[in-house]
């Protein structure tokens, strides 16, 4: 059976806005595996790791109850839930914010202002916390789903509902008033798995891959040719993890600078190496850095 079967297990969600980042995360952390959302389970090829596709509002307690022994799911599935489990690393994708809205016409502009109203969500918990944290006593009304419908059909005065974009809301005559929490996804351990030597050895074995991936994200490795008077201009230029790599050449006038750089500055930075005298300059993509 596949519960007993000896291999690490790791949940994440069977399809929604987490799945292709989660699927992607683990392929880039070199696990070779066929993904397949019809199927409960997906064995990993060069890991003793099954990789469980299931609704992603099962996965804390899956994994608190240590029939999963990983997860990825979001921040605000896992606080709701209250499950009691291990946070390993946040993921930094799937990012969006529970928010309370309000119809747009409304007067409504803060927190003390929803005192006795009714607020309509899918997040009960979060929001009755929330609400407790800033002393405002108002009537939560937990739905099951169309949540930005609430105000139009008298259900609710105001909603709490996850927000990406805000336009569904906005279609729905609604605008976002404050923020509940900031989300993203993140990667949790069963506390049981955790506890027991040999699973935690091959959960700290992944979470170096996990890491090194993260830490590649957005970066390129830079390389670069440049006459040795115009070192300590590049040095300055290159906003590297540490400092860069210089290489001897066969002239000795000249120099192989290595270093990485964030892809976000990258092209400015190639523009002031160019002015301080760099040529030959390559660029390539990286897959995983340890720190």
């Amino acid at each position: 059976m596949l519960a007993t079967n000896g291999r690490m297990k790791i949940a994440i969600q069977r399809n929604g806005r987490l799945t292709e980042d989660s699927v992607a995360l683990l392929r880039a952390c070199g696990l070779v595996f066929e993904f397949q959302k019809q199927s409960l389970y997906s064995p990993c090829k060069n890991f003793d790791l099954d990789v469980l596709a299931i609704r992603d509002d099962d996965i804390p307690e899956y994994v608190q109850d240590g029939v999963a022994d990983l997860g990825i799911v979001g921040e605000n599935i896992l606080k709701e839930r209250g499950s009691k489990v291990t946070l390993l690393e946040s993921l930094g994708f799937g990012g969006c914010k529970l928010m309370i809205s309000v119809p747009q016409r409304s007067q409504f502009k803060k927190v003390t202002d929803l005192k006795g109203l009714r607020i309509g969500t899918t997040y009960p918990n979060t929001l009755r916390e929330f609400l407790r944290l800033h002393k405002v006593k108002a009537d939560v009304i937990k739905l099951s789903g169309s949540v930005e419908l609430a105000p139009s059909l008298n259900v609710a005065d105001a909603i709490c509902d996850i927000v990406s974009t805000g336009t569904t809301a906005k279609m729905n005559g609604l605008r976002p008033m404050c923020t509940v929490l900031e989300s993203e996804a993140v990667l949790i351990a069963s506390p049981i798995s955790m506890r027991d030597k040999k699973k935690r050895k091959e959960i700290e074995r992944l979470l170096i891959r996990v890491r090194g991936s993260l830490e590649a994200r957005g970066k390129r490795y830079l390389m670069l040719n440049a006459p040795i008077e115009s070192l300590e201009r590049i040095k300055t230029i290159l906003p590297s993890l540490k400092s860069p790599t210089v290489v001897p050449l066969a002239d000795p006038k000249h120099i192989a600078v290595h270093s990485v750089v964030p892809e976000d500055v990258f092209w400015d930075v190639m523009e002031k190496l160019k002015e301080a005298g760099a040529t030959g300059i390559i660029v390539v993509p990286i897959e995983t850095i340890i720190q």
